[in-house]
């Protein structure tokens, strides 16, 4: 596994949270966030199942730059 590192929120100073990585083999994001509050989670089972080895993160709107220069990086060649 080849991850490179995109970045990460530059409000979280000394903590590396929330943060996005891209695969560089299979192309996947990888996501660091925030463990969601139960009312967020509650909400989101009604449309998605979770399963026990699954979470709910929450990124902050600021992410949305990170996640399309990943977004980016995945695309395939």
């Amino acid at each position: 596994m080849r991850l490179r590192f995109v970045g990460k929120d530059p409000e979280s100073g000394d903590h590396g949270c929330p943060a996005v990585w891209v695969d560089e083999v299979t192309k996947e994001l990888v996501i660091q966030g925030m463990t969601a509050d139960a009312g967020t989670i509650a909400r989101t089972v009604r449309d998605s199942p979770l399963p026990v080895h699954e979470s709910v993160v929450r990124l902050p709107q600021r992410m949305v730059p990170l996640l399309r220069k990943a977004l980016d990086g995945a695309e395939p060649e």
